[in-house]
């Protein structure tokens, strides 16, 4: 299988875990069923449309592939009417993501590579190919992007990880199809390893302030 082919099915993969993701927080958040197919739309296809702009593929593929729609659309569906047997939705919407998360930052970086970014920018477009959507999704959803908060389990390193794992296989001749499949397989047992584990990135170490007293005085 060539490296387009194993692009466009892991995409197809991604945009329906990202998109039934989108569907699940929306459906948690009682959104209606337009409020649940933007946020699973806006999920599933918010970062490759970034991606895209940034290499200059346009319009993007979500543009011009019938696939790249119909493939949301179908996950959402499925999830609408499927998800009262789904317990407990919110480590359900983070399954769903970290499975879209080791996806995309793959296929984000392959894409680059194939457009002809260096190694290191094209590790960046992977990761920001991964987290966008699911940026995107929380900001509409009113909740704090989990990229940012301080608790959140490791989300954007398992994401670099995959990232730099497909960069640096891409100069070594390796079989791509298989480097690519088992990125995205680590990347995923990662982000479920750090949440069950509750694994945060490390913290900037902030000194105590000195109390100072009524004159002045340092306590």
């Amino acid at each position: 299988m060539s490296a387009g082919a194993v692009i466009k099915v892991l995409e197809l993969v991604g945009l329906y875990a990202f998109a039934t993701s989108g569907a699940l927080m929306a459906i948690q958040k009682s959104f209606d069923v337009v409020g649940i197919l933007v946020l699973a739309m806006l999920t599933a296809l918010g970062g490759g449309i970034l991606r895209d702009l940034v290499i200059g593929d346009t319009p993007p593929a979500a543009f011009t592939e019938l696939s790249y729609l119909v493939v949301p659309l179908v996950a959402t569906a499925v999830t609408f009417f499927a998800h009262p047997v789904l317990r407990r939705l919110t480590r359900t919407v983070l399954v769903f993501d970290a499975a879209g998360l080791a996806l995309f930052c793959v296929t984000g970086t392959l894409k680059a590579l194939d457009f002809g970014l260096g190694s290191l920018q094209a590790v960046l477009l992977g990761i920001t190919t991964a987290v966008g959507g699911g940026v995107l999704r929380d900001i509409t959803a009113r909740e704090a992007p989990a990229l940012l908060r301080a608790d959140t389990e490791l989300y954007a390193i398992p994401a670099a990880v995959g990232a730099v794992i497909v960069a640096g296989a891409h100069h070594t001749g390796l079989p791509m199809p298989v480097v690519a499949t088992g990125a995205a397989v680590l990347v995923f047992g990662f982000r479920i390893a750090a949440m069950l584990r509750h694994w945060t990135a490390p913290h900037a170490r902030v000194p105590r302030r000195q109390r100072v007293g009524p004159a002045g005085s340092e306590d």
